[in-house]
């Protein structure tokens, strides 16, 4: 028996640690089931902070912010992600060279715009390959993810030609896109991420573990094949 093909869209943010883990743990859970599932993933836009200004937030600042929690509170959920993440495969350490700059948040409106032409213009395997160097980027190389220059270098390493990057940066029909993308995460009344939808039906919200995205895998295969 072959594969059974799946779409799974992910709604998601750079800038969201549980994105990226929920993101290697499905993909764990895929490598476990590649006679069962052939899986086609799509990102799509979600800004969780749509007025976070050029100049970007210290990331401390803004969980302390944002969330209401003291320093130490914030240290502490930070180290808890760490571990997490760690347990998924994925590591949240400073990676570049020399001692590590601050830990940002910066605006991401510009990055979904380039995740959005890769999709429509390359497919889904290199959007895939966007979206990971761009979590890379932001958390691994603590680079500014919503400047112009650096968002090209991300896009051209992964092998998107520097002026098409450019072009899209500057393309008012990808922010329209980015802009309808977020309205149909309401639609489906997404309020966080990520949130995974298989074969535009089933909605499976938050960072789960790899046996959560299995099962629910296979619940999505036995009722499609059955039908």
């Amino acid at each position: 028996m072959s594969a059974h093909p799946v779409t799974i869209d992910i709604w998601s943010d750079v800038m969201c640690p549980w994105c990226v883990i929920g993101t290697r743990q499905l993909e764990t859970a895929l490598a476990g089931l590649h006679d069962e599932v052939a899986a086609t993933i799509r990102f799509h836009p979600f800004e969780l902070n749509p007025d976070m200004p050029p100049e970007g937030e210290d990331q401390r600042a803004h969980i302390m912010r944002k969330y209401g929690r003291s320093a130490d509170e914030a240290a502490q959920g930070r180290e808890r992600l760490r571990e997490i993440a760690a347990q998924a495969g994925y590591s949240f350490d400073y990676s570049g060279a020399g001692d590590p700059p601050p830990a940002m948040m910066w605006n991401t409106r510009a990055a979904h715009k380039l995740l959005v032409m890769a999709l429509r213009d390359h497919g889904a395997q290199v959007q895939g390959r966007l979206k990971h160097a761009l979590f890379d980027a932001h958390f691994q190389a603590r680079c500014n993810v919503s400047d112009p220059a650096a968002l090209i270098d991300i896009a051209a390493a992964v092998g998107i030609d520097r002026a098409e990057a450019a072009a899209a940066l500057a393309d008012d029909e990808l922010d329209a896109i980015v802009t309808a993308g977020e309205q149909q995460a309401w639609d489906w009344n997404i309020t966080g991420v990520p949130a995974m939808i298989v074969n535009g039906k089933y909605l499976i919200p938050g960072a789960q573990d790899p046996a959560t995205y299995t099962a629910a895998l296979r619940r999505v295969v036995a009722r499609e094949t059955a039908a």
